[in-house]
C-alpha cells in the first residue's frame, strides 16, 4: 500500500507537470496568434476604503484577483470599478471583453440600468460573466436568470467546499473538498433557476448548506457563480480559491461570440435539400 501510494503520487505529479507544461504551450501559441483571453476584472471598490477591509485587500479585491490571474499567461487582465464613468463598463470596454468577473455589495440599486442592460446583453452575445459572492443579488445577474436571487445570510461561520462536480473544467486540480477558516454564511433556499451543474457545496460550521458554485447558460454566454469571497475576510488569497476562478475564466471564455444584440430573425426563403 506505501508503495503504491508512492506511484500513485509520482503519477500524479507528472500528470500535473504536464498540464502545465501544457498550459505553457497554449499561452505561448496563444499570444503568437494573438488570441489571448481578454479578462475585465469589476469590483466596487468601496468597502476596501475603509478598514478592516483596506487592511486585507490593500490594492482592493479586484486588484488581489488580477494579480493571481496574471500569473496565467494567456490572460489579459485590465480592471473597472464603481465610480468610473459609466462604471467602466463602457460598450468598447466590453466589445474587447472575453470573460467579465464581477463583484458587488453596497451599491447594487445605484448601479446603472443602462450600464446592467448593456452587460447582459454582451453575455448573451457571448461574452462570458464570472460573478462573485454577493453579485448574486446584482441586476445584471438577476436581469440574465430572472429570479429574485434570494437567500440567507449570517456572518463568521467556517466553510467547508465539497467538489460535487468533479469531471467539470472548473473543477480541474480542486481537492475533493477545503476549507475556508471565516466566511460569511450564505443558504438555502437559494433562488435561482436550475444550474446546468453544481460544482461546489459548501457546509458551514452552523449546520447550513448552500450550491457555491453553479454555472448556467444566456443566450450564447457562460455563468459561474461562486459564493465565497466576503469582503471581511483574505478569501482571494486562499489557493483553491485562485484556482477556480482561473479555471472558471477558461471555461467561460466565448465559443461563440456575435456581434450585434439577438433578436428573432424573419425567414423570407426555404430552401429544402
Amino acid at each position: 500500500k506505501v508503495y503504491g501510494g508512492i506511484f500513485l503520487y509520482l503519477d500524479n505529479r507528472k500528470q500535473m507537470n504536464y498540464t502545465e507544461e501544457n498550459r505553457r504551450k497554449t499561452a505561448y501559441f496563444a499570444r503568437k496568434r494573438g488570441n489571448m483571453i481578454r479578462v475585465t476584472v469589476w469590483n466596487e471598490y468601496l468597502h476596501e476604503k475603509e478598514e478592516p477591509v483596506r487592511h486585507i485587500y490593500p490594492n482592493g479585491i479586484h486588484g488581489c484577483i488580477k494579480e493571481f490571474l496574471q500569473t496565467d499567461e494567456e490572460l489579459v487582465i485590465k480592471t473597472a470599478t464603481f465610480e468610473m464613468p459609466e462604471h467602466g463598463l463602457t460598450e468598447e470596454v466590453l466589445k474587447q471583453t472575453d470573460v467579465l468577473i464581477f463583484w458587488s455589495h453596497m451599491r447594487q440599486n445605484e448601479f446603472s440600468d443602462e450600464v446592467a442592460a448593456r452587460v447582459c446583453s454582451h453575455v448573451r452575445q457571448g461574452m462570458g460573466l464570472v460573478a462573485l459572492h454577493s453579485a448574486h443579488f446584482s441586476k445584471i445577474m438577476k436581469g440574465l436568470l430572472g429570479t429574485s436571487m434570494t437567500l440567507r445570510w449570517k456572518h463568521g461561520e467556517s466553510e467547508r467546499v465539497f467538489c460535487t462536480a468533479p469531471y467539470h473544467p472548473i473543477a480541474e486540480g480542486i481537492p475533493e473538498r477545503f476549507d475556508i477558516p471565516k466566511e460569511e454564511m450564505y443558504g438555502e433556499y437559494f433562488d435561482i433557476p436550475k444550474p446546468d451543474d453544481v460544482i461546489f457545496t459548501g457546509w458551514f460550521s452552523c449546520g447550513e448548506v448552500f450550491r457555491s458554485g453553479c454555472t448556467f447558460h444566456s443566450g450564447y454566454g457562460k455563468i459561474f457563480y461562486f459564493q465565497p469571497g466576503h469582503e471581511e475576510y483574505p478569501v482571494y488569497y486562499i489557493p483553491e480559491v485562485q484556482k477556480i476562478i482561473k479555471n472558471a475564466v477558461h471555461w467561460c471564455k466565448p465559443s461563440v461570440r456575435k456581434t450585434s444584440q439577438l433578436d428573432c430573425a424573419e425567414v423570407k426563403e426555404v430552401t429544402l435539400p
